[in-house]
Parts: structure tokens; C-alpha cells; sequence
């Protein structure tokens, strides 16, 4: 019998002045059987950086053909593309040329390695920007991870906190990168 999601129910609050996006999500979140927290965790952090009208989060390791977070525009074409980890190079040559920007964010203490194989096969797509997380933050973002989840997230000048009731955890972010 195959085992079922996990769900998870976060209220998320963000104020990214930065960006001038303020807004209440309350985000219901399946977590696959394999999904670790920190995994999860990245995935909220990549919807609340990138929040706007049309983010999703998608079927993600339950269909290998999407990635965790997309948003599509009103005709439904994809017009930013979130994977996580550490896909392979055809994996992010097909979200290339399936939409208009992609990113790649990066959370496990291996990334580095992963990257120094990877770089020069992507350095030819301008609509890619790959993002590193440190190990140690997305740790500490692991251990915020509970069923009912109450988050804030605030960017300013270009500072970032994930902050609960009780923690509050600075994210720093290495752009790998950049799309043009």
C-alpha cells in the first residue's frame, strides 16, 4: 500500500518591501513520505520569496514533471519555474524552454560540489538564477517545521527572516547565478 501524503497547514505572513508584496497566505502544504522538514521547509521559503498572483505549489515529487513551485499567468503558461535541490542539467534545460524565468535553489551542505559539476552546462540559459542556502539555515528553518505553522517572513534591503511565536531565523542567500 503506498503511504499518503503528510499535510501541513501554515498561516504566512509576508512583508517584502523590497519587493512591495505584503500579504496573509494561509498555505496548505502535502508533504511526500520521502519530504524532509528541511526539504519542506524551502519550499515555503522559495512560495514566500517569490509570492505573487498565480504561485502554486505543484505536485512536486509526486509528478516528476513539475517543480515544487510554480506560478502560471491567466492563459496558463508557466511563467517561473522553483526547483529545489539539486536537479540534473537536462531537468533544468527542459524548465528553461518550459518557462520565462527558473530558479534553482540550492539548501544542502553538498551544493557547492554540485555546482562546480553542473555551472558550465547553464551558463548559456539567461532565464536561470540559482540560489544556495546555507546547510546551517536550513537546519534552523527544519526545526520551525510543525503540523499547524504560524510564519511571518520579512525582506529588507535585501535581509531576509523567517520568524515564528517563539525563533527567528536570518536567511542568507549565495547567488550561484543570475538570470539576465
Amino acid at each position: 500500500m503506498a503511504l499518503k501524503a503528510t499535510i501541513y497547514k501554515a498561516d504566512l505572513q509576508i512583508a517584502d518591501m523590497d519587493r512591495h508584496v505584503y500579504g496573509d497566505h494561509a498555505l496548505t502544504i502535502a508533504r511526500h513520505p520521502s519530504e524532509t522538514d528541511e526539504r519542506m521547509m524551502a519550499r515555503v521559503l522559495a512560495y514566500a520569496l517569490h509570492a505573487q498572483e498565480g504561485i502554486a505549489f505543484t505536485k512536486g515529487l509526486f509528478d516528476v514533471d513539475e517543480p515544487e513551485v510554480w506560478v502560471k499567468n491567466l492563459a496558463g503558461e508557466i511563467t517561473l519555474w522553483i526547483d529545489l535541490g539539486q536537479p540534473d542539467d537536462a531537468r533544468i534545460r527542459r524548465a528553461c524552454s518550459r518557462a520565462e524565468q527558473v530558479v534553482v535553489l540550492c539548501y544542502s551542505s553538498s551544493c557547492e560540489v554540485w555546482w562546480k559539476q553542473i555551472a558550465g552546462k547553464l551558463t548559456r540559459f539567461t532565464n536561470l538564477t540559482v540560489l544556495q542556502l546555507p546547510a546551517e539555515t536550513s537546519q534552523a528553518l527544519a526545526a520551525l517545521a510543525e503540523r499547524s505553522m504560524r510564519l511571518q517572513c520579512m525582506v529588507q534591503d535585501g535581509e531576509i527572516w523567517i520568524n515564528t511565536d517563539t525563533a527567528s531565523v536570518p536567511v542568507k542567500l549565495a547567488t550561484l547565478q543570475a538570470a539576465a
